[in-house]
């Protein structure tokens, strides 16, 4: 099995980037041979600077048609690809921008925003993220964004949200639910990373999981390499099985020591949530640009995965899986 081919060939979708948007960042996205990706847009802003965001995706998308184009149904992934170009999907790390109007949900989904994170590591109207120091559930508001969500056909993500209120999450969405970018917490016990449990959760409703290869989730820490990165998935695939398993890099890549401060900090200006000081991450040796995408598809292979397999969690199980979610 030729790995440049395959990945050539290949649907490769990214369940989650947040790197520092610009034309360089779009190439390294080509250069991957990245199908599509959902590209945060927000995180602690509120409805007028998430709308500020997205007016400059708009502008982004005019000025750099030749690299990117924007996604609104799982068919946009396969055009971009036949395109040559790479898919945009935007998506939140928070739902801080719908203030207390869960109908700006279809608001912003008209604007292309398909994928909506409940909680940010902290509290919300929604509910409770994965640093609060006690996770109340998912509020009644929340409830009424969910059932919006499912309405208008947005990814309820429940990457950063707290356990409670994910468990809450899971059981009222009508919708299959996803972890856009996460690790498990059988190999390292993290705030941020998933238990089994939760995983097969998410999978047994017929959700999927993004793997990410953000090493401060990793047991492996800055020393992570592509091949361990592979363990990581071979791992959430013994649970959540195959066709629930795509990939969710958490790439930040171009992105600096006060994004990281910003990211940290409650509401991005209040007490800072993780021990340590700020600083940027080493990426896995391997893996540390987006243009090293072909480098997993060629660990896969040399991990002896079968053809079947490798598509399937390269993109294929994404691009059923938004199908589902975005009710086409």
């Amino acid at each position: 099995m030729d790995p440049a081919a395959l990945h050539s060939d290949a649907i490769v979708v990214d369940g989650l980037i947040i790197s520092k948007w610009s034309r360089s960042v779009f190439e390294e996205m080509r250069a991957g041979g990245l199908s599509a990706a959902n590209c945060t847009c927000s995180v602690w802003e509120g409805f007028r600077a998430t709308m500020e965001n997205v007016a400059q995706w708009k502008r982004w998308f005019r000025e750099h048609d030749d690299l990117i184009v924007p996604v609104h149904r799982s068919a946009d992934i396969r055009r971009a690809k036949d395109a040559g170009r790479t898919g945009i999907i935007l998506g939140w790390q928070n739902t801080s921008a719908l203030e207390d109007r869960a109908e700006f949900v279809e608001v912003f989904r008209d604007l292309g925003v398909r994928v909506m994170q409940l909680t940010y590591n902290t509290q919300n109207l929604v509910g409770s993220g994965c640093w609060e120091s006690r996770d109340g559930g998912l509020s009644d508001f929340g409830r009424d964004v969910i059932d919006e969500m499912n309405r208008c056909g947005v990814l309820v993500d429940l990457s950063h949200v707290g356990p409670r209120t994910s468990a809450d999450a899971l059981r009222h969405s009508a919708k299959p639910v996803s972890y856009t970018h996460c690790c498990p917490s059988g190999l390292k016990d993290h705030p941020r990373n998933k238990s089994d449990a939760e995983l097969r959760a998410v999978a047994d409703r017929g959700g999927l999981v993004g793997v990410a290869t953000y090493p401060p989730f990793l047991p492996w820490g800055e020393e992570t390499t592509v091949a361990q990165c592979i363990e990581v998935f071979e791992h959430v695939i013994d649970v959540a099985g195959e066709d629930a398993v795509g990939i969710g890099t958490d790439f930040t890549q171009d992105q600096d020591r006060a994004f990281f401060e910003w990211l940290r900090r409650d509401k991005g200006h209040g007490r800072l949530l993780v021990p340590g000081e700020p600083r940027v991450p080493r990426l896995p040796e391997g893996l540390s640009t987006i243009a090293e995408f072909p480098n997993l598809s060629a660990a896969m292979v040399r991990r002896g995965w079968k053809e079947s397999r490798i598509r399937k969690v390269l993109g294929e199980n994404w691009l059923r899986f938004l199908g589902d979610a975005w009710n086409e």
